[in-house]
């Protein structure tokens, strides 16, 4: 069997040093996919199947503390010769990006882990749109990994020149790189980032060509493809989070499109850097910036400076993370009452006994 150099993937003295506060006979491996309740760990003697010991399920609190792909976790075994391994920690992330589940609930799931860079994908076909890279760009940076914004289908548009004004609007201080699978055009400086060790995420909306540049960046089809479809939009390929190492250095994580990208976190300061510096220059420090005298934010719309629709979506965003963190906070207090009195009407009744006791 081929041996596996862990740094290679990413493996270095910090994660080393941490192993070694857990139990003596456990071997150190990386999640190289995620699937419901199984996962890929890459030890040193190749990729094994595994899934959480039952006291690690039981002590998990929430979906963010299951292991996720592109995380160091510690297993009982480096073969699943004899059945699957059983992960007994996860160590701690350096970054990570997440998102808030589908629904109304309000947990997140971490789409992956210990990344040093988030390539933002997006085309530059009928897919684009500023909206949705503001929201990726806020959630990017909130990961603690450095985002570069990679423009995807060059060969489709015929007005990037004028796409890239409108970018460098909103993406401001990040790095911007124009591809095309086609003649691999941006291909270079792509691979630039490629290095022994470090961690590449790819993210984006479904069918903006992820699977495609990963399939090239690797020398062999790994993923599949499909054509874009009659609207100028990619079909949905990627179905489940996955890591690949590349050869020639590097490592590459894989997600599935996100047709929405509901916040849990994001870096609004980082993100909107233009807007917070103009709302420190506001006459009152309440200022909403909508006919506020004095609202050097009004002042940027009217000048032609800062557009309506960042403005707008600054916003949303704000008022979206309070919401989550709101609804968070209720949901929390409701948990606690749950442990405390077995359901909320038990705690109902209780209250009512003590109403009455105080009554006579």
């Amino acid at each position: 069997m081929k041996k596996v150099d862990l740094k290679d993937l990413g493996l270095n003295e910090s994660y080393i040093e941490e192993s070694k506060n857990y139990d003596e006979g456990l071997f150190l491996g990386r999640v190289s996919v995620q699937h419901r309740n199984m996962y890929n760990i890459i030890t040193e003697n190749g990729e094994i199947k595994a899934e959480v010991s039952g006291k690690f399920k039981y002590e998990v609190t929430d979906l963010e503390g299951f292991p996720a792909v592109g995380d160091w976790v510690l297993v009982d075994r480096d073969n699943d010769i004899n059945g699957n391994a059983i992960i007994h920690h996860l160590l701690k992330r350096k970054s990570f990006f997440k998102r808030k589940v589908s629904g109304d609930r309000t947990d997140s799931q971490v789409v992956g882990a210990n990344i040093d860079t988030i390539f933002i994908c997006m085309s530059l076909n009928n897919d684009f749109n500023l909206r949705r890279l503001e929201r990726y760009i806020a959630v990017a940076f909130d990961s603690m990994a450095t985002p570069v914004i990679v423009l995807t289908k060059s060969d489709l548009c015929d007005n990037i020149d004028e796409k890239l004004i409108e970018i460098n609007n909103v993406a401001i201080g990040i790095e911007i790189i124009v591809t095309s699978s086609v003649s691999e055009d941006g291909y270079d400086e792509i691979k630039s980032y490629l290095k022994k060790g470090k961690t590449i995420a790819l993210i984006g909306s479904s069918g903006v060509g992820k699977s495609t540049m990963i399939n090239k960046l690797l020398g062999e089809e790994k993923i599949k493809t499909n054509e874009i479809s009659e609207n100028d939009k990619g079909k949905h390929t990627t179905t489940y989070r996955q890591l690949f190492l590349v050869e020639t250095g590097g490592v590459l994580i894989d997600t599935p499109g996100m047709r929405e990208l509901g916040l849990i976190g994001a870096d609004i300061e980082k993100s909107f850097v233009d807007i917070e510096e103009l709302v420190l220059k506001c006459k009152f420090s309440d200022c909403r910036h909508e006919n506020e005298k004095g609202c050097a934010v009004r002042e940027a719309i009217e000048n032609g400076t800062l557009t309506e629709e960042r403005l707008r979506n600054y916003k949303k965003l704000q008022r979206e993370l309070i919401y989550n963190e709101l609804s968070s906070s209720k949901a929390l207090e409701r948990e606690k009452i749950i442990n405390m009195f077995g359901s909320m009407s038990n705690m109902k009744q209780l209250t009512r006994h003590i109403k009455n006791k105080k009554r006579y």
